[in-house]
């Protein structure tokens, strides 16, 4: 490893001393230490995942949220894959890209700026770290004109105490004005370099000139923002109602600098994981060999990825095909690509990694420690799902090989079904010799992208206040309906080409969404006016009724209803998710943990940690405990409002991947029984419930299985369709006193039959074969068998052309099979055949399949085509003739 050829008065620290320091320092200047917020963002529908410090406080500087501590400091979980933030294809590929990373962050809601903020960032860099002063530059916000905005010349001012002007550089809003999208919180900022170079060549070239022009050893370490404006979504800069601060510093990046390496991969928040790579592969990271570069680039991208992976399903995101789940698998695929291609390992290793990152991270994020275990197996079934998906891959590709050069549509098609990287797909084509149209790939790529764009186009106008409002107070919990609501502010959002009207009230009974629980629909009733409320959501703190149409008069009074009927269900079922989990840790263990959940009024779905499927017999013993609750008609306690400190002595189920605050709601059905933390609406006693049945337990990924369940009246109607069809199967059994030994009877004869059927279609493949082998010919210099055939069992087709061209490899043979109302088409020879004739089968279908109105492919010695239409056979044999 390279060390930088400066020294600090400080030894080299640890990155657990450096993270310990930072959280020390700030504890020292009244901070309260906040614990970091998930890195999955399910309070925010704008974000998918924290990507900025700032994320989990956006409401503190928006004033939607009353300040408890005004001066806070943390590290925080980001994550920077999607969106504007988007990072994923860069990692790897230099020394400081990241997907996830800590952003070490100091923060003041109303309370100090400019001048402590300076202050204390230059305190804790020269003396608390000791980094030497003449390496340090400042920037500050020099002014917009076209935005109205002047030089930020107060921040200069303080910077003055510190360091001499010419180290005070100015720069434009793209370098200086902070924004954490096209809306939202942002101000001006003050920035941090640091020049990490020899003092030779500081001597030759004035570090102030290399400031923000990418040189990789004159960084950026800090940037301080100062919170002033809001941007609307029409531009404009709204002065914010109070001043504050947003400071981030790239944890991987300071510690970089305080180890004195060139690249965050080279300090020990990543040597851990190259180290291990290294023993798993074989390889040596940074050799000089001509294929290390490549080996390295696959273990920056390992290092880098299981962090990401391990943070995100530790906080609850399960890899899965849509939404934040799908940037986790994508994540994941990468991975594994990277060390299948470069580094040769066709054997799943991520999963190994978590116990090294549980020994790095366990002490500062425990939710990593207290799931070592699921994590690893989430992991190893996803790593051995795409590795099963990436050899398949290979085949194909080889298919589509086979035929000559490989297509953009192609290799697009290897990119998104099975994961191969176009460098890949490049290489394989390289080593065939064979063209590849990269060209085209880019292209199939860009129109997937601009798909994924309309899809999800969303312009979000500003709010129009009405009048002024710290909140919106929530009354659902004790009733379905409130008098004299008032509209503090509505907005209106374009989606797909379409108005979503939104309000936010001063107090309502509509619960938001949240929880696993959908959100409340109803009216809002004035003299004049019936508002369709549609949805509840919240974004944030803030509860947002989605309605069909704006007020007519922003100054009437509302009464809110919620929709009483559905409530009731929704709480019929919310509460049994509680019954329901644990009689799931008393029947399978305490391992049980709930993963995810869905409340809604019709049914609900609760999905848990777990091993194995679950046998009927534990659903069985599930239900009864549940069932049997019911009956106690147990009455709920409420703690609405308790430390958190208190519900944990308690013994109440808390959720790994939930932002708890030092006061919450405890639900309690029997304190021996179930005790949850919980903000969701719940019925008074359980004999409210009604019935409670399972309808389906099955698996939806490693380690977690997906339970569905109904109560009350679909309970009963759930039991009542079961009951109807079992009379309908008795009628078909002529109403047998014994249904399942006349069903066991049935299908006892059907496989008879079906083995009487199976020795019919021998019989036919041994005429037909003799039938075929006396129409053998002559066409063209070729041994020929094409013949249009009737099968009673399609796949015979395939063992008849082999034995076929096994019995004569000089001929090519040809069939054309209608079965079923369906057409398929098979070509094969022997192998020696097509090489001495220069005949791909592949080819030769892939060009007949559309006179059967289908398509398919295959090996120079033998490809099939399924189609639609069986008259087309003649022709497509026909056309075979005429192309041999």
């Amino acid at each position: 490893m390279l060390y930088l050829s400066y020294s600090f008065e400080e030894k080299i620290m640890k990155s657990s001393e450096i993270r310990a320091k930072f959280l020390d320092f700030f504890q020292s200047k009244q901070h309260k230490i906040v614990p970091s917020a998930p890195i999955v963002n399910k309070d925010d529908p704008t974000l998918m995942f924290v990507n900025a410090g700032m994320n989990p406080f956006k409401d503190y500087f928006l004033g939607n949220k009353e300040v408890i501590h005004p001066r806070v400091a943390d590290t925080q979980k980001c994550l920077r894959v999607s969106g504007k933030h988007n990072d994923l294809d860069e990692v790897g590929r230099d020394g400081y890209h990241h997907t996830m990373f800590e952003m070490l962050g100091n923060w003041s809601f109303g309370d100090y700026f400019k001048r402590e903020a300076i202050d204390w960032a230059w305190e804790y860099l020269t003396e608390i770290l000791g980094i030497e002063k003449d390496r340090l530059y400042v920037s500050i916000f020099g002014g917009d004109q076209k935005e109205g905005l002047e030089a930020d010349l107060e921040a200069a001012g303080y910077w003055k105490d510190w360091v001499s002007e010419d180290r005070i550089l100015r720069f434009d809003k793209k370098d200086n004005f902070w924004e954490m999208g096209d809306t939202g919180p942002c101000g001006p900022c003050s920035e941090i370099h640091i020049d990490m170079r020899s003092a030779d060549t500081r001597a030759k070239v004035d570090g102030a000139s290399l400031v923000n022009m990418d040189h990789p050893e004159v960084i950026e370490i800090w940037n301080l923002v100062f919170i002033q404006y809001n941007r609307q979504a029409s531009g404009q800069l709204v002065e914010l109602p109070a001043k504050h601060i947003d400071t981030g510093m790239g944890f991987e990046r300071l510690c970089m600098v305080m180890q004195q390496k060139v690249s965050s991969y080279d300090t020990d928040v990543f040597s851990p994981y190259i180290e291990q790579l290294e023993q798993l592969s074989g390889a040596k990271y940074g050799a000089s060999y001509e294929a290390s570069a490549k080996k390295d680039l696959a273990m920056r991208v390992v290092s880098d990825h299981i962090r990401a992976v391990t943070f995100a399903i530790a906080d609850g995101q399960m890899p899965s095909n849509t939404g934040a789940g799908y940037v986790i698998r994508r994540i994941l695929r990468r991975a594994v690509r990277y060390y299948y291609s470069f580094l040769e390992i066709q054997e799943p290793i991520m999963h190994l990694m978590v116990k090294t990152m549980t020994e790095c991270y366990g002490d500062t994020f425990p939710e990593i420690k207290a799931q070592q275990s699921f994590i690893e197996n989430v992991i190893r079934e996803e790593e051995k799902s795409f590795l099963n998906t990436l050899s398949s891959g290979l085949k194909r590709l080889e298919q589509i090989s086979a035929g000559g050069d490989i297509s953009g549509a192609d290799a697009f098609l290897l990119y998104d079904t099975y994961g191969f990287p176009i460098d890949l797909t490049m290489l394989i084509a390289e080593e065939k010799g064979i063209r590849l149209d990269v060209d085209g790939f880019h292209q199939a790529l860009e129109e997937q992208k601009a798909r994924g764009r309309a899809d999800s186009d969303r312009s979000v106008g500003d709010w129009v206040v009405v009048r002024e409002s710290l909140d919106t107070s929530f009354v659902g919990y004790d009733s379905l309906s409130a008098d004299a609501c008032q509209v503090t502010k509505y907005r209106t959002v374009q989606q797909k080409g379409k108005d979503i009207y939104q309000l936010v009230l001063d107090r309502t009974p509509f619960y938001p969404e949240g929880g696993g629980q959908v959100g409340d629909q109803g009216v809002l009733i004035s003299e004049g006016q019936k508002i369709k409320v549609l949805n509840t959501i919240k974004e944030n703190d803030l509860i947002i009724h989605l309605v069909s149409e704006l007020p007519s008069d922003g100054n009437a009074a509302y009464k809110a209803q919620v929709a009483s009927e559905r409530r009731a269900s929704i709480t019929k079922n919310h509460s049994a998710t509680h019954l329901m989990h644990a009689a799931l840790r008393s029947v399978l263990g305490t391992h049980v943990q709930q993963k995810g959940s869905l409340v809604q009024a019709d049914y609900f779905r609760f999905d848990f940690s777990h091993h194995a499927k679950m046998t009927p017999e534990e659903l069985a013993r599930v239900e009864k405990m549940v069932n049997a609750k019911i009956r106690e008609n147990v009455q709920i306690t409420e703690d609405r409002s308790i430390p958190i400190a208190q519900a944990k002595e308690s013994g109440a189920m808390m959720l790994f991947g939930e932002k708890y605050g030092e006061t919450v709601r405890m639900i309690t059905f029997d304190p021996d029984y179930s005790v949850e933390l919980c903000g969701g609406c719940h019925v008074q006693s359980t004999g409210e419930i009604g019935w409670f049945k399972i309808t389906s337990e099955s698996a939806i990924a490693a380690g977690v299985r997906r339970i569905e369940a109904v109560t009350a009246q679909a309970a009963e109607s759930y039991v009542d369709s079961k009951l109807n069809e079992l009379q309908k199967l008795q009628g078909l059994l002529n109403n047998s006193q014994d249904s399942v030994a006349a069903l066991k009877q049935v299908l006892a004869d059907q496989k008879s039959l079906q083995k009487k059927l199976e020795k019919l279609a021998v019989q036919q493949v041994a005429t037909i074969k003799s039938e075929l082998k006396s129409k053998l010919r002559e066409h063209n210099g070729l041994s020929l068998i094409a013949e249009h055939i009737e099968l009673m069992d399609a796949k015979a087709g395939k063992t008849l052309l082999f034995q076929l061209t096994k019995e004569h490899p000089e001929a090519l043979v040809a069939l054309g099979i209608e079965s079923g109302g369906r057409a398929q088409l098979m070509i094969g020879m022997d192998k020696a055949l097509a090489e001495s004739k220069n005949l791909n089968a592949g080819a030769l279908v892939k060009q007949l399949a559309s006179e059967i109105k289908g398509g398919g492919g295959g090996q120079a010695f033998f490809a099939t085509a399924g189609g639609s239409d069986p008259s087309g056979l003649s022709r497509a044999l026909a056309k075979l003739l005429e192309m041999i």
